[in-house]
């Protein structure tokens, strides 16, 4: 674990970030917030990619809970059976599907407390969806946030909630909105678990991590 950086340091990569992608966007396919809603909680242990494949056809016929319930178990499975854990993650779109159904006149709530509240809803994916549709400034910590967290010093922790609060507490306020889509994107293209891509990294000269790989 890197030692944290200093407020100027961390303001200094983001303005790196937000010069290089003015407008980060996330890579998940969806057509609504609920369809966002499904396919971030399809994409835990999977790929983007790979859900995206599996939901292009299923957004099309199923695009809000009451299509997807109409479409069945059985329907939805066969969807998306490409996808890891796509037995126990179908029942929990059913579910959560009924619920919003049962408790939300079929509508999304905004409210974290809620989100989580759905079957296979965890905090993560209820950060992705009031980051993404509703442009609230949550901090969804994936394993790419955690490791660039870590590694650079702009978010140590040991844990995803204390890497999310550091986040929250050391990244300037009007950076935040875009702040975990730049470091999603920058985990999974440059910094990397294996093989990070330090010598054309745009922040290596502010980067704490100490075993900056040399060669590119």
């Amino acid at each position: 674990m890197a030692k944290q950086l200093d407020y100027h340091t961390i303001r200094e990569i983001f303005t790196r970030f937000q010069a290089a992608d003015p407008e980060p966007k996330g890579e998940l396919d969806h057509v609504n917030v609920y369809t966002l809603v499904v396919a971030v909680a399809l994409s835990a242990q999977a790929t983007d990619a790979g859900v995206n494949k599996a939901t292009k056809a299923l957004f099309q016929i199923a695009d809000t809970p009451q299509k997807m319930l109409d479409l069945g178990l059985e329907g939805l499975t066969e969807h998306i059976k490409t996808i890891g854990l796509f037995r126990q993650k179908a029942k929990n779109v059913m579910k959560l599907s009924q619920i919003l159904v049962d408790e939300y006149g079929g509508e999304v709530p905004n409210s974290r407390a809620a989100l989580i509240g759905l079957p296979g809803v965890g905090r993560k994916t209820a950060n992705v969806v009031l980051n993404m549709w509703w442009s609230f400034p949550a901090q969804a910590v994936d394993t790419h946030i955690f490791r660039l967290g870590n590694r650079s010093g702009i978010a140590p922790g040991k844990t995803v909630d204390a890497v999310e609060r550091a986040i929250e507490d050391n990244v300037p306020a009007d950076q935040q909105l875009h702040a975990h889509h730049w470091m999603i994107l920058h985990g999974r293209y440059h910094c990397k678990a294996r093989k990070p891509q330090c010598p054309t990294c745009i922040i290596k000269d502010l980067c704490a991590f100490e075993h900056k790989t040399t060669l590119s």
